[in-house]
């Protein structure tokens, strides 16, 4: 079995990557709580969440997050890995600022997306891993860009995707 973080050389680090999926009215919040030892699944449903507004993805997607991180108070982690942006460009705030900000800038966020923003380009950094030529866009915010990057490029999976995030995104998926 591979380890977590096999290849990350920050020996103590705990990253906890969280994401949301989203059925009918409700929310289903999962983080991945990730370190060179071990890994553990927290999830919740969140019955009221807000429409989303085009432009505002954040303010649907931040109340979720911040309703599983505030359960979790009593787990320590150092770094938080998000599906989605941190910036969407040059001094245009994505979903990891506004949680940075939520957080009293304590915790460093690393942005992983799928997909390509229009704009993004001066606050991303593309990756590619495995045998996949689509890249990752990893932003981050709190910690260097090459040092996030770095961070994603070497989570175990030998897929695009880091395993523990596709985990995530995959729990979200399923609805129970």
């Amino acid at each position: 079995m591979n380890l977590p973080l096999q290849h990350i050389e920050q020996e103590n680090t705990k990253f906890l990557i969280i994401d949301v999926g989203y059925f009918d009215n409700l929310a289903k919040v999962v983080a991945v709580l990730i370190s060179k030892e071990k890994e553990e699944i927290f999830a919740k449903t969140v019955t009221s969440i807000e429409q989303y507004i085009p432009g505002l993805f954040y303010k649907k997607e931040l109340p979720c997050i911040l309703s599983l991180i505030n359960d979790l108070q009593e787990n320590s982690f150092d770094i938080i890995i998000i599906d989605g942006y941190v910036y969407l460009g040059e001094n245009k705030p994505g979903l990891g600022v506004y949680l940075y900000n939520a957080l009293s800038e304590k915790l460093p966020i690393i942005g992983v997306a799928k997909r390509y923003f229009r704009g993004s380009e001066s606050v991303t950094q593309k990756i590619t891993r495995g045998e996949s030529k689509n890249p990752l866009y990893v932003s981050s915010i709190g910690i260097s860009i090459d040092e996030a990057s770095k961070i994603i490029s070497q989570m175990s999976g030998k897929y695009r995707i880091p395993d523990a995030i596709k985990k995530a995104d995959t729990l979200t998926k399923e609805h129970n």
